[in-house]
């Protein structure tokens, strides 16, 4: 097989003036990716966004020039998130007002694939628990939210579904909702339970909240429907995630905040694992049995570190 150009929708060229520790640590990086273009062995980068490019609102310092050091060099990358709660064009948006320019083809998020997926299947009605910025993804099919679910129940009707999507729609859970969305997991013939990504919690500007897993987690416990995860941690998820860059397993990176959904995950599927110690990142996470390949204060550092294990 031939070297692969990393595809030009994942890499920009910015004209900047850096200092000699950036200059020093693109030259290196240059001649790194002129070893591995001769060897046929690409390395590529998937950057979780939350906790690791920014927090919330707020930017982590120093992520966007790594990014510019990353596109200069020509290094592939693709953003890779398990955030439900608005759609890729508005994480362009949110990126772009951090002063990182990309399109919609530089993220990979959880719903599109969900959409993709449940096309294929051949599946037309679902019962989202999703955002509503989130569900205009699934617009292609006949679509109900727990509301109609509930309203239905109510009244003696019977829901029946193909799927039921769940995402992170954090304080419109009660116990109404999620006991609407476990009854159609518990008809006849049983639907999909497709979770938006497993990840536990986030670190949000009023501290830790529980994201999607938990909620996935009681509806598979009561109905006793196995999940079909298409975010982190699924080996499925970072499976696509690097047919993208075209890249081998074992030439990506996954960097995240998260030791268990990106780094542990990651390597799961055959990748190699960078933790930050921003974001969701606690110091007792690597006594948790995940070994990450290197673990940096900040997406900052990452031009110092690299490549990693070098001298």
């Amino acid at each position: 097989m031939g070297t692969r150009r990393p595809p030009d929708i994942l890499r920009k060229s910015h004209a900047h003036s850096e200092g000699d520790r950036r200059a020093r640590g693109k030259r290196e990086l240059h001649e790194e990716l002129e070893q591995a273009a001769s060897s046929g062995d690409m390395p590529g980068l998937l950057i979780d966004l939350d906790g690791v490019v920014y927090r919330g609102d707020e930017a982590i310092p120093g992520a966007a020039d790594t990014i510019r050091w990353l596109d200069d060099a020509g290094l592939a990358y693709l953003f890779v998130t398990n955030t439900t709660s608005r759609p890729r064009e508005a994480l362009v948006e949110k990126l772009g007002g951090f002063g990182i320019a990309v399109g919609v083809d530089a993220i990979q998020a959880p719903p599109d694939a969900a959409a993709a997926r449940l096309g294929s299947d051949g599946a037309r009605r679902l019962l989202l628990a999703v955002p509503v910025a989130t569900a205009e993804v699934f617009s292609g099919f006949e679509t109900l939210t727990l509301d109609d679910a509930i309203a239905r129940q109510a009244e003696g009707g019977d829901v029946a579904v193909d799927a039921v999507v769940v995402g992170d729609i954090g304080a419109d859970w009660d116990f109404a909702r999620l006991n609407a969305a476990f009854k159609c997991l518990m008809r006849e013939p049983r639907p999909k339970l497709v979770a938006l990504g497993m990840t536990r919690y986030w670190h949000a500007s009023d501290g830790l909240r529980l994201d999607t897993a938990p909620f996935v987690m009681a509806l598979s416990h009561a109905s006793g429907v196995e999940p079909l995860v298409l975010g982190k941690p699924a080996e499925a998820f970072f499976d696509a995630a690097i047919g993208r860059l075209g890249v081998a397993a074992g030439n990506a990176w996954m960097i995240g905040d998260d030791i268990r959904a990106d780094v542990g995950g990651a390597q799961a599927a055959g990748l190699r694992g960078i933790l930050v110690r921003t974001g969701k990142f606690r110091p007792g996470d690597v006594e948790l049995g995940i070994d990450p390949e290197l673990v940096i204060d900040s997406l900052a550092d990452l031009p110092d570190a690299w490549p990693p294990g070098a001298s």
